[in-house]
């Protein structure tokens, strides 16, 4: 082995696969690298491996098996507590083995292992590489050997004859028959609706309506686990007494143990950071909600060297054993607070600048929302106009009137009005106070924006009618301070869309359906599998945990955000507004007037103002990624002919129509005909899985986590003359302000949550980096990608370029915080983790 590590080293740039075995050379010696938990001393021996050739055996009709080779331990290294063990094997193959295309490996141990990668010498100068990054469980277990096949791709019609068969068995493996519990070794996927998120058996407050599959509650498939029905609803699944992290994920999908010991810990530390200030509120009389700005700041803290001490007994209560021991074994100490947020490092009042409150609807963490006005007052659906006047916003127009300012596209409007009202009477209970919000908003001569009016409405006595106030900017006295209570109450309507459309809905939901649909239906070693694969890390398994903790009944995102019980439901209704053809960048500014057409422009089309930070920065993402599929499918198909006769691609594209997205089936979708279709629905996949998610997600602790900036509840109406809330708020207009906000466990766990979910983990995988440099065998793909990764390359430099333009004001604002959320490279060094507010993970993996 010794050989084989000195050839690796030198080959790095031109190891391939695929390659055959020479003739009277018999001899093939592995590399295999395995992760094993702490304790676990891995397989050595009662693991074993064949290799599979590509020559036709003519008793099975398959590729020719090896002899089995048991591994022998060469080398244990430690990583976070985690076992990194090293094993060699060797094999003696006849010279018509031919082609080594996969291996099958036995786990004899009586525990799992997660086989990270295999690396087989079939010659001096030919090295196989297997990127396997799954789990392999004990046979006793499975009932069958776990096969992997190499990076070598064909499409369908293309695959070699002695592994037809075992990529028609493979597929079929993997698809099941829709009956029984699944268990954690099963490489099963099938759909199901989302009726696992209530728990009618701890009462009829926790049930949930069933999401999916019928035209009242539309919503995106998930993976099937099979979990028994509540003995209270047989409809929804029965659900875990308290909070248990081992939720059916099929092995493929789950995080790498690595990733999962890093998740947990982050996860524990931000506990801690919960649990150390609701400690100290117990001591109060009054703990129920801060008592002054000052107060919320004390549970940030400027000094990262502060430490803690250790975990304390309230946070080891809420992890199981077996993980907390881990995470306390990868983490000795624990800072004793919250790190300070971006939007307080340079000035602690920037959040309440009007420029900065606008300038976070363009270069925030929830920049797809606004659009442009095009009709003034804007109305309902219904038919209700707004209460907004032309005398409301005319003096902020810069000379100009509606009329004009319209036509110049300089009106926009942040519209959170028609999808709450209908929920609002729900809402509006247990101390709850939510309205329906619209903002309009000007561009400035400048190119910022600012805020002109805000209408704030209630319900009214009849499905027709409305209550609605409307507030203007002030810059002093009462009226700059009711000014200031109408724009948080607007936060905390986009929060909850943020977190439940944006973020949730539009990227962790509506990809799912393409991970099932693609393992059941695009081999391995189909090229578009290829492509994706990095796309879809951990995305599933993410999304189970956010069924079990966030979006559950009781969960996280009920106990913060103001739509509470009624969140998921509101999450449904906004899918129907969903279509895949418009979540692409151009087609989505198109959409909402924010672009228009422009056949000059490679991407079709022109930004109606320069400076939008998430437009501009990425559109010029979107024309790095389309130029990457396009070169990388131009590569397979060479004809449109090859695209339509691709059985596999087509029922995958099928499958995601009909069944994966099965309530959208009616609406329109492209046919799948031609290379043009090809490029434009893998751009869009990769966008959603990368980008856009890094835009919605990465940079919400810097902004979300100082609720005063963001809020996600208030507890208070705007007061209205004349009451004796009023009254309470003219004695105490920063008082009412707090108490107006989340209490002080919502707001604490609040900050836990985006701490955790605004972290990169040091295993981050980004766009334009691959887990491996001989992740395809194809030479021409792999110049590709290095195109595509200068590309990536120069767009960082663009980014850096405008960020240090002082005439762009929308990139840094008041909160001098500069947009870096589509910075897509920030190093090839993997190992940075943390909140660091950019880069672009491939993948939905947080």
């Amino acid at each position: 082995m010794q050989y084989m590590k000195s050839v690796h080293s030198k080959m790095t740039d031109r190891l391939i696969t695929g390659a055959a075995i020479p003739s009277g050379h018999g001899v093939i010696n592995g590399e295999i690298v395995i992760v094993a938990d702490p304790g676990h001393s891995g397989p050595s021996r009662s693991a074993s491996i064949r290799l599979c050739g590509s020559t036709k055996d003519p008793n099975t009709g398959k590729g020719k098996l090896s002899k089995k080779a048991s591994l022998r331990h060469v080398k244990t290294t430690k990583d976070k507590g985690l076992n990194i063990i090293m094993y060699s094997v060797k094999f003696n193959v006849e010279a018509e083995f031919g082609i080594l295309g996969a291996f099958l490996i036995t786990n004899g141990h009586k525990h799992k292992f997660f086989l990270q990668s295999t690396t087989f010498e079939v010659s001096s100068v030919e090295i196989i590489h297997f990127d396997c990054q799954s789990w392999v469980y004990p046979i006793r277990r499975t009932k069958t050997d776990r096969i992997f096949f190499s990076n070598s791709c064909y499409l369908p019609h293309q695959t070699p004859a002695a592994m037809v068969e075992l990529r028609r068995e493979e597929l079929h493996s993997l698809r099941g028959d829709g009956r029984g519990e699944r268990k954690e070794w099963e490489r099963i996927y099938e759909y199901d609706h989302y009726d696992d998120l209530g728990n009618a058996n701890k009462g009829h407050e926790h049930a949930r309506p069933v999401l999916g599959g019928t035209q009242a509650h539309p919503y995106p498939r998930r993976i099937r686990t099979g979990h028994t029905c509540s003995n209270k609803d047989p409809k929804t699944k029965s659900q875990p007494k308290m909070i248990d992290l081992d939720i059916f994920v099929p092995p493929d999908e789950q995080l790498h143990p690595k990733k999962l010991l890093e998740l947990l810990s982050n996860s524990i530390q931000s506990a801690v950071h919960f649990i150390i200030p609701e400690t100290k509120s117990l001591i109060k009389e009054d703990s129920d909600s801060f008592d002054s700005f000052n107060e919320i700041l004390e549970v940030f803290s400027g000094n990262q060297g502060q430490q803690a001490g250790k975990v304390p007994d309230e946070v080891r209560k809420m992890a199981p054993n077996k993980q907390l021991k881990r995470m306390i074994h990868t983490r000795k100490t624990n800072q004793a607070k919250f790190p300070l947020p971006q939007i307080l490092a340079e000035n602690k009042w920037a959040w309440k600048d009007d420029r900065e409150f606008a300038r976070q609807m363009i270069a925030g963490i929830n920049p797809a929302r606004i659009r442009r006005l095009q009709e003034f007052p804007p109305h309902s659906r219904n038919g209700v106009r707004s209460s907004i006047k032309v005398a409301h916003i005319a003096h902020n127009l810069e000379g100009l009137t509606i009329e004009q300012a319209m036509s110049q596209h300089k009106i926009f409007i942040l519209d959170h009005h028609d999808y709450l009202m209908p929920f609002l009477n729900r809402i509006n209970t247990n101390g709850i106070c939510a309205y329906a919000s619209r903002t309009l908003l000007f561009s400035s001569e400048d190119g910022s924006l600012k805020p002109v009016a805000i209408e704030l409405s209630l319900p009214g006595s009849s499905s027709s009618e409305e209550d609605s106030w409307v507030f203007v900017p002030a810059s002093q006295g009462i009226e700059a301070a009711l000014w200031q209570l109408a724009k948080t109450h607007v936060t905390a309507n986009d929060s909850a869309h943020h977190q439940l459309i944006s973020h949730w809905l539009h990227t962790h939901a509506v990809v799912e359906p393409f991970i099932i649909a693609s393992r059941r239906q695009l081999s391995v070693m189909h090229p578009i599998h290829q492509l994706l694969r990095p796309h879809f890390r951990d995305t599933m398994h993410i999304n189970a945990l956010y069924r079990r903790i966030l979006i559950n009944s009781g969960g996280v995102l009920e106990k913060t955000l103001f739509t509470g019980e009624v969140s998921m439901e509101l999450s449904s209704k906004l899918y129907n507004e969903w279509r895949f053809d418009e979540q692409g960048l151009p087609s989505d500014l198109l959409k909402r007037g924010m672009a228009i057409q422009d056949p000059e422009s490679p991407t079709g089309v022109k930004l109606i103002f320069h400076d939008y930070p998430y437009g501009e920065d990425g559109l010029d993402i979107w024309l790095a990624i389309k130029t990457w599929v396009s070169d990388f499918c131009s590569v397979f198909y060479k004809q449109d002919g090859h695209i339509q006769s691709d059985e596999e691609l087509q029922a995958w594209w099928s499958e995601i129509r009909n069944v994966g997205h099965g309530d959208k089936k009616r609406e329109k979708w492209c046919e799948m005909k031609n290379l043009t279709d090809l490029i434009e629905v893998l751009t869009t996949l990769i966008w959603i899985s990368s980008a856009l998610h890094a835009s919605v997600a990465f940079g919400q602790y810097a902004y979300a986590s100082y609720p005063p900036n963001r809020t996600t509840l208030c507890r208070k109406f705007i007061p209205e003359e004349g009451t004796f809330e009023f009254a309470e708020f003219l004695r105490d207009t920063d008082g009412y302000f707090i108490k107006m906000l989340p209490r002080r466990s919502e707001m604490t766990l609040w900050i836990a949550l985006m701490e955790v979910l605004s972290q990169h983990t040091s295993d981050e995988e980004y766009l334009g980096q691959r887990s491996m440099v001989q992740w395809t065998d194809k030479e021409e793909v792999r110049q590709l990608f290095m195109k595509f990764k200068r590309n990536l390359r120069d767009i960082q430099g663009r980014i850096i370029e405008r960020n240090g333009n002082p005439e762009l004001k929308n990139r840094g604002g008041p909160a001098k915080i500069p947009y870096e959320l589509l910075l897509p490279d920030i190093t090839d060094d993997r190992s940075t983790g943390g909140i660091i507010g950019k880069g672009i993970p491939n993948s939905i993996s947080i």
